[in-house]
């Protein structure tokens, strides 16, 4: 090669560089919401709890999973999640960078806000101290004497550290290694005394653990967010801020919170030992038929909710309005069914089971999973033709008529003349079947997980949560404008109907 050529090549060279450099030097670097954009994922760190994520019998689950996939639904891109139960952990890798944001169940405090920014609040829950029912209920921290452990860098360990200013005497442990269920489960084992966790934590143990309970709150009422990175990129932090004002005004935050927290009401230490007790001494002997009945269409456990509900599962229940029976069946309904003798086990369940089905068919296609069951169980118990009533109410007022989080504001209302007088069904104690789902709800809920589900048969599955878990990487610590309200016809049981008896022995 010539010496001109070697020039020539050499200055065509630097040229390239040259270009090169220039154009780095001139590109703006991207922020994080377009590096967000550009990889197809956001990372970021949660606990499995049953307040945030958990893995159930259809994939993963749990109201902080479902915020974080609707998020990501909202920036077009997938989910890496990142698993982790040390809190210190969780705050670290947000802080630095490493994560985008952690969607954890945090509660927000002073000192985490030092170094962290939080996104709007979701939720507001308080902090219980928890000691074994039985055991000497301490009045305030005074008399915390004995062995009280929490989780580690929780915003537990910030609250007790405030509290020992007034309580000097005030000791604890903290624990990294452990969950808030583990501690709950230490305090009824008798490995720890006493324990604190949110309110919300607790609400949900206490459903199958009734033995836990409230010595008194720590705190006043506290938001939970997710967790960001300080610092002067503020993209996806206002992306994020956009996300929650959006799904605040549209109605979906208010929809999943009624999801995963609606069926709680105010805890009853009795109710809850007697339906625990019930499943130990009678479901197996019922659990067959209710097998039997649920087919592959039906969660068998959520029939023997309805079970419990109608009449504790006593096959010779019966009422003064002449319903009988397990699934506590009227005269009519069980001819309609083919049922002969009510007090029979298998035909009520299997009567009560097809029935729910005939209920559920007049419920609208567009109506999905759970309300469409929510409406099919209101309907089972106030009649259909009520039913409708309330979603007309609720319509006409400008609620939406498909969703029981809206409808069953106003069931309640059909006592109230004002009301009713404007329906085709008139009056009816709309204040029953919201008693009678939301009970429903919390057997079901707590049959979930004590029982395990029947092979191949069908749990109750809400479909948008069923189609998020397309496409996320999980991590180890690592509305047709026509027939808006669907049938006019009523799948209802008048009160003379109610009042017929028989002769069933």
């Amino acid at each position: 090669m010539n010496q001109g050529l070697t020039i020539k090549l050499l200055g065509l060279a630097l040229v390239i560089v040259s270009a090169l450099f220039l154009t780095s030097c001139t590109e703006e670097p991207k922020n994080q919401l377009e590096s967000v954009q550009q990889q197809g994922y956001i990372k970021v760190y949660t606990r499995i709890s049953p307040t945030t994520m958990y893995v159930g019998e259809e994939g993963f689950s749990g109201f902080e999973y479902d915020l974080v996939k609707l998020f990501a639904d909202e920036l077009g891109v997938r989910v890496q999640i990142v698993t982790e139960n040390d809190i210190a952990k969780i705050l670290r890798e947000v802080s630095s960078g490493r994560a985008d944001f952690a969607a954890a169940g945090l509660t927000v405090t002073k000192q985490r806000e030092e170094y962290l920014r939080f996104g709007p609040p979701y939720q507001e829950i308080t902090s219980k101290l928890v000691y074994k029912q039985g055991n000497d209920r301490p009045r305030d921290f005074s008399q915390v004497d004995k062995n009280l452990t929490v989780v580690a860098n929780s915003s537990h360990s910030e609250e007790l550290l405030n509290a020992q200013q007034d309580y000097p005497n005030l000791s604890w442990t903290e624990r990294s290694d452990l969950t808030p269920q583990d501690l709950l489960d230490g305090v009824l084992d008798g490995t720890f005394d006493y324990t604190i966790v949110d309110s919300n934590e607790l609400q949900l143990a206490r459903q199958v653990q009734p033995e836990l309970a409230v010595a008194f709150s720590i705190s006043e009422p506290e938001p939970l967010a997710w967790a960001f990175p300080k610092g002067t990129d503020n993209s996806l932090y206002i992306k994020a801020i956009e996300f929650f004002s959006k799904i605040r005004g549209d109605g979906t935050l208010a929809y999943l919170t009624e999801r995963y927290y609606g069926h709680l009401s105010k805890f009853d230490y009795v109710g809850n030992r007697e339906f625990l007790r019930a499943i130990e001494d009678k479901l197996d002997k019922y659990r067959p038929y209710f097998y039997e009945a649920a087919a592959n269409d039906l969660d068998w456990r959520l029939l023997a909710a309805m079970g419990y509900q109608e009449s504790h599962w006593e096959p010779h229940a019966r009422s003064p309005t002449g319903v009988r029976g397990l699934m506590m069946l009227t005269l009519n309904t069980a001819k309609q069914l083919g049922v002969k003798n009510r007090l029979d086990a298998e035909q009520s369940i299997l009567g009560g089971a097809d029935y729910l089905r005939l209920v559920k068919e007049k419920i609208p296609d567009r109506i999905e999973e759970p309300d469409r069951t929510w409406f099919a169980l209101a309907a089972y118990n106030v009649g259909f033709g009520h039913l409708e009533d309330a979603r007309r109410l609720a319509e006409g007022d400008g609620a939406n008529p498909d969703k029981w989080l809206d409808v069953k504001e106003y069931l309640p209302l059909l006592r109230q003349k004002k009301w009713y007088s404007r329906t085709r069904y008139g009056y009816a104690r709309g204040d029953e079947p919201v008693k009678y789902v939301n009970n429903i709800r919390m057997y079901y809920q707590v049959l979930k997980q004590v029982a395990e589900p029947k092979a191949g048969g069908s749990e109750l599955v809400d479909p948008e949560t069923e189609s998020m878990q397309e496409g996320e990487e999980i991590g180890d610590n690592g509305q047709d404008e026509e027939n808006i309200l669907g049938t006019d016809e009523a799948l209802a049981e008048t009160e003379s109907d109610k009042s017929q008896d028989d002769t069933e022995k």
